[in-house]
């Protein structure tokens, strides 16, 4: 069996690759931080590209790709540390939306999606903020095991600072009904958050690390270039290992999921601690190839390294998937053995 991505995926996220590299630079991250933090000409592009329709169904105007696609993109969002809600959008509203395509208004607000002219803010009742809400034409909300559809302007917002100056999150006071109630799905919708926020992990480490990496090439120091040094190179490389280490749980996980697969949420939790120790590692490390220097404003680092803690925190942070995972895997009725790691269901 061939786990690996095929041709067309991997030609799909260089040529994503390639567009944020030019369109999301750091110095343009840093000018929106400064100002309204959001690219409406950047979003356009995005939707000119496809990309704001990625998953969304082909009878309501997207490209019918599943989360396997989807995860390698949300990588390279994380990776260039993308303002934008796109990956929460096409990672987490998109797939459960696509659930209730029978409804007139659901199907409306996919293809507003899909043109890139509707977005949708999501928010899960173990998370006290959502992000994005303020600009949302709808938001995707859960309560007592069930999904609303609630429109912007049934919602009451209170603006919260966050320890990501472009993250953009509020308290959500809102009452639900039998107008905005969809169907089930709360526990389908802490899976897709966790994926979507492991997976830009994965990118905003990777990120971190080519940026101390870079530093230490050109940085000086007893007449040699810090990255010579054992004591450098070897955190750097101990945390490049990390990374890679991290990335088949995470690309596992996006599959299990795509699937169905009954051990979804084991796999979930799974890249999820793994995303999350491999992110902190490269913030820390990071911070100490600049010499602290990385903390502060002045270095495009800090961008990355906060984006990756405010993902940490959100859609179950570490305690909450190792409890989830410990529960999954040593509980009395938990599925072991070789079918239960390897087999079709």
């Amino acid at each position: 069996m061939n786990f690996a991505f095929t041709a067309d995926q991997l030609l799909f996220r260089d040529t994503v690759r390639d567009f944020l590299a030019a369109e999301c630079t750091p110095a343009d991250v840093r000018t929106l931080a400064a100002g309204e933090g959001r690219s409406a000409a950047r979003w356009g592009k995005l939707a000119e590209l496809g990309l704001t329709g990625l998953t969304v169904p082909e009878a309501q105007g997207g490209l019918g790709l599943t989360l396997v696609d989807l995860v390698l993109i949300a990588e390279e969002a994380g990776r260039a540390a993308l303002p934008e809600p796109l990956i929460d959008q096409i990672g987490i509203v998109v797939p459960l939306l696509a659930r209730f395509t029978h409804r007139p208004e659901v199907a409306a607000v996919l293809e507003g999606i899909a043109a890139g002219t509707v977005t949708v803010a999501v928010g899960h009742p173990a998370d006290p903020y959502v992000a994005d809400a303020a600009d949302a034409d709808w938001l995707l909300l859960g309560r007592d095991d069930a999904l609303h559809l609630v429109p912007r302007g049934k919602v009451t917002l209170t603006q919260e600072v966050s320890v990501d100056p472009l993250r953009h999150i509020a308290a959500v006071a809102w009452a639900p009904d039998n107008t905005t109630l969809l169907g089930e799905g709360l526990d389908d919708l802490l899976d897709h958050g966790a994926l979507c926020a492991s997976a830009q992990a994965l990118g905003l480490a990777q990120a971190m690390v080519e940026l101390a990496a870079d530093y230490a090439r050109t940085r000086s120091q007893f007449g040699k270039p810090i990255g010579s040094f054992q004591a450098v190179k070897h955190h750097l490389a101990s945390v490049q290992v990390a990374i890679e280490f991290a990335k088949a749980p995470v690309y596992k996980a996006a599959f299990s999921l795509a699937q169905g697969l009954p051990r979804a949420a084991r796999d979930i939790a799974h890249g999820r601690i793994a995303a999350i120790d491999a992110a902190a590692a490269a913030a820390r490390t990071a911070i100490q190839v600049f010499g602290a220097m990385g903390y502060t404003y002045e270095v495009d680092l800090h961008f990355f390294m906060k984006r990756a803690w405010a993902l940490a925190g959100v859609w179950g942070d570490r305690h909450f998937h190792v409890s989830r995972l410990q529960h999954l895997v040593l509980s009395d009725d938990a599925p072991t053995g070789a079918d239960a790691t390897f087999g079709p269901k």
